[in-house]
């Protein structure tokens, strides 16, 4: 027996499931690489940097420092943009808007993203909005080509 071969009998011994070949998981970066714990912080947002990093909700997320990195991991759904961090206003259409993380609301303590400053200053004005955007987003989510997570729902 090979060096291979016997390396995946073992692994099956051990109940290590085999890899199924030609099959490759691509976690997308979130917010563009911005600290989503930043948003709440009175500087605002701030670039991650890839030595703070962590996978949650089939995304990878950056943070500016150890300490954001610590918080968001003890509470990922405090700091994750809400309604999948897609536009809100685009949520509210019934579509999947892409959102500038530059462009944002803290809503009830809550991260929204928008796609431009018109979008904002709507959801801004009415926070009903932001209960009907909520209310749709379970319906889009089957749009996804990516399964996000930002529960709870």
């Amino acid at each position: 027996m090979g060096p291979a071969l016997a390396l995946a009998a073992t692994l099956m011994a051990a109940g290590v499931p085999a890899a199924e070949p030609g099959v490759t998981t691509i976690e997308l970066l979130a917010l563009k690489g911005f600290d989503p714990v930043s948003y709440f912080l009175k500087e605002g947002p701030r670039a991650g940097a890839a030595r703070f990093e962590l996978s949650w909700g089939g995304r990878v997320w950056r943070f500016a420092s150890g300490a954001d990195r610590a918080a968001f991991q003890g509470s990922p759904e405090v700091y994750a943009p809400r309604l999948g961090g897609f536009d809100a206003a685009g949520i509210l259409d019934g579509r999947l808007v892409d959102a500038d993380p530059l462009v944002f609301a803290v809503i009830d303590e809550r991260l929204y993203l928008f796609r431009d400053a018109g979008r904002r200053a709507r959801f801004l004005a009415d926070p009903e909005l932001v209960r009907q955007a909520e209310a749709a987003w379970p319906g889009l989510q089957d749009q996804l080509d990516v399964p996000f997570s930002d529960a709870p729902q």
